[in-house]
């Protein structure tokens, strides 16, 4: 959980002309900071372009700020933007977004008494001996409130934001519209499609009752598993924008970098193996790898599973795409690995045309290091730097940038959120035996 002092009590704008002025200071705030940094630049007697003037630490700090303000759809692209483009973004820009990965601001108590008033009806309180009004933690479309129901079971609240579900259309166009002017997107890259998934996936998150049922779908298939915990539903209180679940205890997952190195990697192989389970065995994966969507046990070595908004079946052709890609990668068969990239849509073939030699040398580095025989060091980024060296020279030129399918981009949001995890906790996992192994039992 965020310090005490990085969270506070703000309304949501719920409204569609509340938002749509929030949007609109944003970006007039973003055009006079860039006013500012060009005629600075100028003075300097540099020639700025229009996004290293827009993408600046002054409006990278209104950005977070705004978005977590307003929450919903738009911090939640702001969370997925900073967490996907990891390594890739300047290193002062990473630090403020990650600013969203945190917790958000939360609700004061009128506007979340009138949110459970419209929920549960005006004598809400009656159900319960107590409800914490302050949160035990807020992110972008609701917040959690521990409580103390009559029959004396604590319960994990989450009331969903105001206003949310009514504006993801508008949200994710107006963050797109905000991408678009500082040149984070071009106009020649059709991210119609992306767009069209991010709204569908985000109108499912909205729907609390779904969720519900995702999360007994996931337990039912980790049943019998003690290495993971997972909240049980209470479906009498849960409604379209409140979920109800037991409260399950758990230190932020964080904390498990304070642990010893044996107890960090077994650990962090049970998550490995549970995303290799979701690909390839259950064919249903928990898409969204953020941080504050896991707990952990230090008495049990449990790892409690938390957040099943972003929960989806998983298409078996990727679940195939990624067995070929991944089989290639451990044969070191560098030019099937890139065959099988293109064929998944992870690379662009006008990329390839372009940039052979860049190609080639990524995936030389990538497959040397997740192919090694024994312990892979999440923590030893060194390799980082020189993926990075080699991908930033295609990234800048617009005419070799692709999207690759929706469906794909969510899961392999899961698979590298995980990885920066790793990183995070500095733990060292037999990778390739790991996936050799869930290959082989899945095959």
């Amino acid at each position: 959980m965020a310090d005490e002092d990085k969270r506070r009590a703000r309304s949501v704008p719920s409204s569609r002309l509340g938002r749509l002025a929030g949007f609109g200071g944003l970006a007039g705030g973003m055009v006079a900071g860039a006013l500012g940094e060009g005629a600075r630049r100028l003075a300097a007697g540099e020639r700025p372009s229009m996004d290293q003037m827009l993408l600046t630490p002054g409006n990278a700090r209104r950005l977070a700020d705004r978005l977590a303000h307003m929450r919903g759809a738009a911090m939640k692209l702001g969370q997925m933007i900073s967490m996907d483009a990891g390594d890739v973004l300047p290193p002062e820009l990473a630090a403020i977004l990650a600013r969203l990965r945190e917790q958000a601001d939360f609700m004061p108590p009128r506007q979340l008494d009138k949110v459970l008033a419209e929920q549960w009806g005006k004598d809400w309180r009656k159900q319960f001996r107590r409800f914490e009004p302050r949160p035990i933690a807020a992110a972008s479309i609701g917040q959690v409130h521990r409580a103390l129901t009559r029959d004396s079971r604590t319960l994990a609240i989450k009331v969903q934001y105001p206003g949310v579900a009514q504006s993801i259309e508008s949200d994710v166009d107006n963050v797109a519209g905000l991408l678009r002017m500082t040149g984070l997107l071009p106009e020649e890259l059709d991210i119609a499609p992306m767009l069209a998934a991010a709204k569908a996936q985000l109108r499912e998150e909205a729907d609390y009752e779904r969720e519900g049922r995702m999360m007994q779908c996931y337990a039912e298939l980790l049943e019998g598993d003690d290495r993971f915990a997972l909240p049980t539903l209470d479906p009498a209180l849960t409604r379209s924008q409140i979920l109800a679940m037991s409260f399950e205890e758990g230190r932020p997952i964080e904390a498990l970098a304070d642990e010893p190195q044996d107890v960090r990697d077994v650990a962090f192989a049970n998550l490995i193996e549970l995303v290799g389970r979701e690909l390839f065995d259950f064919g249903f994966m928990q898409t969204d790898p953020n941080f504050a969507n896991y707990r952990y046990r230090a008495d049990t070595g449990q790892i409690v599973l938390l957040d099943f908004g972003a929960a989806r079946k998983v298409d078996p052709a990727i679940s195939a795409d990624y067995r070929r890609l991944l089989e290639a990668g451990l044969a070191e068969d560098r030019p099937r690995v890139r065959d099988e990239a293109v064929a998944a849509g992870f690379i662009a073939p006008q990329a390839i045309e372009r940039h052979p030699e860049r190609i080639e040398r990524a995936i030389d580095i990538v497959v040397t290091e997740m192919s090694r025989e024994g312990q892979l060091d999440f923590g030893d980024r060194a390799f980082v730097p020189q993926i990075r060296e080699e991908v930033m020279p295609i990234a800048k030129d617009k005419a070799s940038w692709h999207l690759p399918p929706p469906e794909t981009l969510f899961v392999q949001r899961k698979v590298s959120g995980t990885a920066l995890l790793g990183a995070r906790l500095g733990a060292r996992v037999d990778v390739r035996g790991t996936v050799e192994r869930i290959l082989a039992e899945t095959a």
